[in-house]
C-alpha cells in the first residue's frame, strides 16, 4: 500500500497528560499514608502525592508505584529489584518486556518530579500527523503502518530501523510495533496522534514533513496440508 505523510507537529515531552486519573491519586496518596484524600480539591491531589512520596525512601516509594500499576505483570521479586533498578538506570527504556515501557514511564516520571530529580529523566515524543491513500481496500491504520510508513522519514541512527528492520520491510511479523507506539489515537481533521518514548522515536530524527511511504505487512504462509 501506498501513503502520502504530513508531519504536522512533534513534541519532547516528559510527563503525558492523564497518566493518572484522579482516582488513581486518591488510592495511591492513600498506599502513601494519605487517608481520606478523596475529600481533598482534585486540583490538589498530584501535590499531595508528590508530598506523601517523598516522606519515603525512594526504592520504597518506588515498589508502592510498581505494585499499584504493574503487579500483575510483576511478581514481588521482580518489584523489589527494579525499585531499586530505577534509581540507576532509565528502567522505561532499558527493561527488556517493552510492553512495560509505557507504565514504567508514567511511574518513571512520577518518582523523578517527587524527589526533584534524583531519579532519571526521561522523555516521550509525541507527533500529529496526517495519513492518506488512495489505494481501494487499504489497510487500518494501525500502529504497524504507522511505524512501517513513518521510517521512510526517519534517519537511518533510528533504533527502530536497526532493530526491526526486517520487521519494517514485512518479512517477519512486527508484533512489537503495539508496546512500542504507547498511544495511536485519530484526532481532528483526519490527523493522528503517536505518543512513544524518546528512546524509540526523538523528535530530531524526523527528516522530511511530507514523504511517500510505500508499506508491506506481514503475510503469514499458509501451512500445506
Amino acid at each position: 500500500m501506498n501513503y502520502h505523510i504530513i508531519i504536522n507537529k512533534v513534541t519532547t515531552v516528559d510527563e503525558l497528560p492523564g497518566s493518572w486519573s484522579n482516582q488513581d491519586l486518591i488510592e495511591l496518596l492513600d498506599r502513601f499514608g494519605f487517608p481520606d484524600a478523596s475529600n481533598s480539591n482534585p486540583a490538589e491531589l498530584k501535590e499531595l502525592l508528590n508530598m506523601a512520596i517523598s516522606d519515603f525512601e525512594p526504592a520504597e516509594a518506588a515498589a508502592i508505584l510498581l505494585d499499584y500499576r504493574l503487579s500483575e505483570a510483576l511478581n514481588e521479586g521482580q518489584i523489589d529489584q527494579m525499585s531499586h533498578d530505577m534509581l540507576l538506570d532509565k528502567i522505561s527504556e532499558e527493561y527488556p518486556e517493552i510492553g512495560l515501557h509505557h507504565q514504567l514511564f508514567n511511574i518513571n516520571q512520577l518518582l523523578h518530579k517527587a524527589y526533584n530529580g534524583k531519579f532519571p529523566n526521561a522523555k516521550a515524543t509525541i507527533a500529529e500527523f496526517e495519513i492518506s491513500t488512495e489505494d481501494a481496500g487499504a489497510d487500518e491504520i494501525t500502529k504497524e503502518v504507522v511505524l512501517k510508513a513513518l521510517q521512510h522519514t526517519l534517519n537511518d541512527s533510528n533504533l527502530i530501523k536497526r532493530l526491526f528492520s526486517d520487521h519494517l520491510e514485512g518479512k517477519v511479523s512486527f508484533d512489537e510495533a503495539d508496546s512500542i507506539i504507547w498511544v495511536l489515537r485519530k484526532i481532528e481533521g483526519g490527523q493522528y496522534q503517536l505518543i512513544t518514548s524518546e528512546y524509540w522515536i526523538a523528535r530530531d530524527e524526523f527528516l522530511e514533513a511530507e514523504f511517500d511511504a510505500e508499506v508491506h505487512l506481514f503475510e503469514e504462509e499458509e501451512s500445506e496440508g
